[in-house]
């Protein structure tokens, strides 16, 4: 395949709601365009982005995935995004390397939830955008509604280049209002034009009124000419459009059906003709060192800038290994070429290069400004790292991904399970940045978490199908902790003797609380030679060590001090060994007087939800035992922060999910432990007990 120069290419990044038909637009404009000979279908798992066996099960995409046009001289880079919930933060990386998106719409629901969230997206990254209005054709779609839903969701000037001709099933045609012609399609998604309709002739005025009112607003001499003759003359209008377009002033709408091929061609000539090229991008910011520190370097979107890419996606693929893919932000590069990772500091050779189509790889020879390409079996590079000149090093900040909202406990099944496993969800996180796997130190269970119950499944499923890794999942267990409310003197005395050289170890200590936070601290008020000062630090460590299996229900024991005041030695029989164990017989004394009782972690919670919701929200987190704290606005979003125990946010994305429909979001991070109330203490420590994690203590040690 050759390679395009950069205003040949266009970089789409296709987002919305799940179900508006997002993969099924990708296949049909490729099949139009005369880049896939066969038509890909959803409904029969055939179309070229949604490849993976779970994806055409479920019909669902889980990742990014890639496809590309070649349409009059131009190369058009898809990227199809996932637009259910549990997986949408996936377009966040693909609207980071493209220079448009196309927001792609339900013609019978309009605006839905995942369609503001991806276009928050899109604004985050000052994105120009395309919208589809798909699925005309079927039963109760609208356009005019489905264009109002985004007029009133989206301050934007936003205005139909395609009217409909017909609705529902009678769809068969549009008006291009840009070009003012009408076109019919036959069954392969060809155009032919035909005259003008009169029906609708109203609706197509105050359209083309609208878009010359907006190219006008765009620019001040235009303005000025605009408001001297009342209108634009045709030379003024077209050349502009592209313009307003690029610099977001100006949002195009299409009347479209991706099942029965009508409109799309209108759609790929437009494509081409007014969707920005890598070129119109503003220079891309970032640092000369991995720390992202010191000062701003830049890169412009040309061919004579030092080469440079950012890795946005990595594919595990059973077969060809680890593919990396990646949008060339500056320079050219060429197959075999050895560049540099300037985020993990190490050369990389990239062999050779590819361009995706699905699951298919073909090679080019060379990659100029603003492509996408990817390389197979590079040794260290990682989703988020930059590729670069070594003698002109550049780092790209990487994309964040919003914080995991669900997570569970993940044990394998059994132990070849556990010795595969590892291996097997260390390549999942390479394609998954936004899952997270780790081991909680103190309940020692592997934790994986993830935006919502339906992607952990989908992890789950991958593990057994791609990696035959058989794994059960349960809620994690809260790590409480435990702590003493009353200060007590003790004593803790060790002897014994069985012929020949005993052991002998004596100490008397104050256990007291302290504050919240404070920990563990060791005070040695012995004066004099009570007990040896080799032998002291034993007794510190045999009560750090009983501190470990708690009191009540085998959690740490944490903020409380030991004073060591007093205690007697042999001078045969004492060792280390018997002043630890002296310790532990301490702290063990200490536990039966000192009122020892549970902790719960709390959680700084912030809720971000749609301000007609926000009075239910409170008082679920109310009932939650959550303490609320304030309120805000940030754009059209309530934010609601509180204090919450972590035990009762387990099971919350899937309640806020059905109060907002699915349009909230939260954000939580630990905050401080307090006491957990008596009554839900002790259903705690009898679980304890019943799972025998409260370890009966040898008196013999």
């Amino acid at each position: 395949m050759k390679a395009f120069a950069t205003e040949n290419l266009r970089n789409l990044a296709v987002i919305g709601h799940g179900d508006a038909g997002k993969t099924q637009l990708v296949s049909s404009l490729l099949h139009v365009s005369g880049s896939s000979h066969r038509w890909g279908k959803v409904d029969e798992g055939t179309t070229v982005t949604d490849y993976d066996e779970d994806s055409i099960e479920r019909k669902v995409s889980l990742n990014n995935n890639f496809a590309h046009a070649e349409y009059k001289d131009t190369k058009i880079n898809f990227i199809d995004t996932p637009g259910y919930a549990a997986f949408v933060s996936h377009a966040r990386p693909a609207l980071r390397v493209a220079d448009c998106a196309l927001v792609v719409v339900d013609g019978v629901h309009g605006i839905e939830v995942q369609t503001e969230k991806t276009w928050q997206y899109a604004n985050e990254f000052l994105l120009p955008r395309f919208m589809v209005i798909n699925k005309i054709d079927k039963e109760h779609a609208d356009f005019g509604h489905a264009l109002e839903t985004a007029t009133h969701s989206f301050a934007r000037s936003i205005v139909p280049f395609t009217l409909p001709i017909g609705a529902e099933g009678n769809f068969k045609g549009v008006v291009d209002v840009v070009h003012q012609k009408a076109y019919e399609f036959d069954e392969h998604g060809k155009a032919k034009e035909i005259p003008m309709p009169e029906e609708g002739r109203d609706v197509f005025d105050r359209t083309r009124e609208r878009l010359i009112e907006i190219v006008a607003e765009s620019d001040d001499d235009l303005m000025e000419k605009y408001f001297a003759d009342g209108t634009l003359p045709e030379e003024d209008i077209y050349p502009n459009l592209a313009k307003a377009i690029a610099s977001s002033k100006l949002c195009p709408v299409y009347a479209v059906s991706s099942t029965t091929l009508v409109g799309l061609q209108i759609l790929l000539d437009h494509i081409v003709e007014f969707a920005p090229n890598p070129a119109t991008h503003e220079a891309e910011y970032g640092f000369n060192n991995p720390e992202m520190v010191g000062d701003r370097v830049s890169r412009n979107y040309s061919n004579d800038e030092p080469f440079s890419a950012y890795v946005f996606r990595t594919i595990a693929d059973p077969f060809a290994g680890r593919i990396n893919v990646m949008k060339v932000i500056s320079g050219k590069v060429s197959s075999d070429a050895t560049v540099f990772n300037s985020s993990r500091d190490t050369a990389e050779r990239l062999g050779a290069l590819h361009v995706i189509n699905g699951k298919t790889l073909d090679k080019v020879n060379e990659a100029q400004t603003g492509d996408i390409i990817a390389v197979v079996k590079l040794k260290d590079t990682q989703t988020g790292d930059t590729l670069c000149d070594k003698s002109k090093a550049i780092v790209y900040p990487k994309v964040e991904y919003p914080e995991a909202a669900i997570a569970f406990a993940i044990e394998p099944k059994s132990r070849a399970d556990e010795e595969k496993i590892s291996a097997a969800l260390h390549k999942i996180l390479e394609e998954d940045p936004s899952l997270h796997f780790d081991r909680d130190a103190q309940t020692k269970e592997f934790i994986l978490s993830g935006s919502g119950q339906l992607h952990i499944e989908t992890v789950v499923a991958k593990l057994l199908n791609r990696y035959h890794v058989e794994v059960t999942l349960h809620p994690p267990k809260v790590p409480y902790k435990e702590t003493i409310t009353q200060q007590v003197e003790v004593q803790g005395r060790h002897k014994k003797q069985s012929g020949g050289r005993g052991q002998f170890g004596d100490c008397k200590c104050i256990f007291e609380p302290l504050p919240r936070g404070t920990g563990f601290e060791w005070v040695d008020k012995i004066f004099g030679g009570a007990i040896p000062q080799n032998f002291r630090p034993a007794v510190e460590k045999g009560i750090i060590e009983a501190a470990q299996a708690g009191a009540v229900a085998g959690y740490p024991l944490v903020d409380f001090r030991v004073t060591l005041i007093d205690g007697s030695y042999h001078t045969v029989d004492s060792d280390e060994h018997s002043f630890r164990a002296a310790g532990r017989k301490a702290y063990r004394n200490a536990m039966e007087k000192a009122k020892p009782t549970l902790l719960e972690p709390i959680m700084d919670v912030e809720v971000f939800t749609p301000q007609e919701v926000s009075g239910d929200i409170m008082g679920d987190l109310n009932s939650r035992r959550g303490r609320v704290g304030g309120m805000d606005m940030r754009g059209k979003q309530q934010v609601i922060k509180a204090k919450v125990p972590l035990s009762e946010m387990l099971d919350y994305q899937s309640k806020l999910n059905s109060v907002t429909q699915a349009r909230g979001s939260y954000h939580m991070q630990f905050s401080h432990y307090d006491p957990l109330p008596h009554n839900l203490a002790q259903k705690v420590i009898d679980e304890a007990v019943a799972a025998g994690r409260v370890r009966a203590h040898d008196e013999d040690e």
